[in-house]
């Protein structure tokens, strides 16, 4: 469900979905987000009094999260948790300086012609899941839900809070046993956050001769491309076992675990 707040965006509550045996996600208490960064008064008193948030999760990259510092929630512990390895993309070197992911809105379309961004924008969620820097990340976000206060509710979120937000998001559903179809449809919604922004780029990558190839590449970075989210919850199914198996596997989710958390946050 979405939730309006005055300076955050793409802000969803997950209550209300349905997990296993029917059961539904309890809401004010898994809450996906953007940043904080712009939060005003207001937001945050929400976060607080509303949500009574516990736990908030940033998976932005250090030089983000100190470029813009999320605002503080009264009572919430912050925990930075940068799910990119950097210096393995550094080793890559990839055609995008860290300082243009500052302000990807401004480099984005330019940079959609080069071939190597736009096979960077097709491997994004493939090679999310194969880092085991990633993994442990994701599994101490799970682990630290897991031994959070039972009645504190938890935030994550990125930059704009799509693809590790989403990606973060589809851990916890698919634990909560949540069907697939109901995540897909969650993580796509990013989309409606940001079709104005998607639709601004494309505009500018047609006049400039621009095809399918570069408005891809916006797609990716701007908006959430989610058939290569389907194709990346294949490649789980087919390298890692399935999603259960990658939980338990590469983000060290217990099996008593699992039935912890579809104890706290189901009814």
């Amino acid at each position: 469900m979405n939730v309006v707040f005055d300076n955050i965006v793409n802000a969803r509550d997950l209550g209300g979905m349905v997990g296993a045996g029917g059961k539904c996600v309890r809401p004010h208490r898994l809450l996906r987000t953007a940043h904080l960064h712009d939060a005003s008064p207001a937001d945050l008193k929400r976060l607080h009094e509303e949500y009574n948030l516990a736990k908030v999760f940033d998976f932005r990259s250090i030089g983000e999260a100190e470029a813009l510092p999320d605002q503080a929630v009264e009572g919430a512990e912050h925990h930075l948790l940068p799910t990119i390895d950097l210096s393995a993309e550094r080793l890559t070197e990839q055609p995008i300086p860290q300082e243009a992911f500052l302000d990807l809105e401004r480099h984005i379309v330019n940079f959609s012609f080069y071939p190597e961004v736009q096979k960077m924008a097709a491997n994004m969620y493939p090679s999310l899941i194969r880092s085991e820097y990633s993994q442990l990340q994701y599994a101490a976000f799970l682990r630290l839900i897991v031994e959070a206060p039972e009645d504190g509710g938890v935030l994550w979120h990125c930059f704009q809070g799509k693809d590790r937000t989403g990606w973060g998001a589809a851990f916890l559903l698919f634990a909560l046993g949540v069907d697939r179809e109901a995540i897909v449809a969650d993580f796509d919604l990013s989309n409606e956050a940001y079709r104005e922004l998607v639709a601004k780029l494309n505009a500018q990558i047609d006049a400039q001769g621009g095809g399918d190839k570069e408005k891809e590449v916006v797609l990716a970075f701007m908006g959430v491309s989610t058939p290569n989210f389907l194709r990346t919850l294949d490649l789980i199914d087919n390298e890692f076992g399935g999603m259960i198996e990658y939980l338990h596997n590469q983000l060290l989710l217990a099996p008593d675990d699992i039935q912890l958390l579809r104890k706290r946050f189901l009814q």
